[in-house]
C-alpha cells in the first residue's frame, strides 16, 4: 500500500523572459549595434566598435547565466515518516536533507522588513527553503507545510 503524502511542493525560479525571448532580445540589440556600428564607420570612428561587440557579449553571458539559474530545483516531500527537502542545482547536482516529522519544526523569521526566512529545524540543524520565492509566498509556503507536518503526525499517531 502506498504511503501518502502530505505535502509534494516542487520550488524553481521565475523567469519572466524565455529563452526564445531572449533570443530575440540578443538579435534586436546585435541589429541595433551593426547599425551604429555601420555610422561609426561612416563617420570614422572605429575605435569605438570593439565597445559595441563588449555590450553584446555581456548581454549574451548576462542571458546565459539567467538561465542556468532558472534550472535550480527545490522538492519538499512530507511524509509520515519523513521530511525530504531535494535541490537540484543547475549542473544537475542533487543534495538530499531529510528528517523525521515527528522531530521537524518549521520556522519563519523576519529579519528585516521586506525579507522573509523558512526554516526546517531538527534539534541544532537547520535548512532554509523556498530562497526563489516572494516573502508572501515564503510565509503562505510555510504555514502549508506546518498543515502538512501537522497532518502527517496525527497521521502517524492516530
Amino acid at each position: 500500500m502506498a504511503k501518502p503524502i502530505y505535502m509534494d511542493r516542487v520550488i524553481a525560479p521565475h523567469r519572466s523572459l524565455s529563452p526564445q525571448g531572449g533570443a530575440v532580445l540578443l538579435a534586436v540589440v546585435l541589429a541595433f549595434n551593426v547599425l551604429v556600428a555601420i555610422f561609426l564607420i561612416v563617420i570614422r570612428a572605429p575605435p569605438v566598435l570593439p565597445f559595441l561587440g563588449l555590450d553584446v557579449l555581456a548581454l549574451w553571458v548576462a542571458l546565459r547565466a539567467s538561465e542556468r539559474a532558472a534550472r535550480r530545483v527545490e522538492r519538499i516531500q512530507v511524509t509520515a515518516e519523513a521530511v525530504t527537502v531535494s535541490r537540484e542545482d543547475e549542473k544537475g547536482a542533487r543534495t538530499v536533507w531529510t528528517s523525521p516529522t515527528a522531530f521537524t519544526r518549521v520556522g519563519v523569521e523576519q529579519p528585516g522588513e521586506h525579507e522573509v526566512r523558512v526554516r526546517l529545524m531538527i534539534h541544532r540543524k537547520r535548512l532554509t527553503l523556498a530562497r526563489a520565492l516572494g516573502p508572501d509566498q515564503r510565509v503562505e509556503l510555510a504555514n502549508a507545510l506546518k498543515d502538512a507536518i501537522r497532518s502527517a503526525r496525527n497521521e502517524r499517531w492516530s
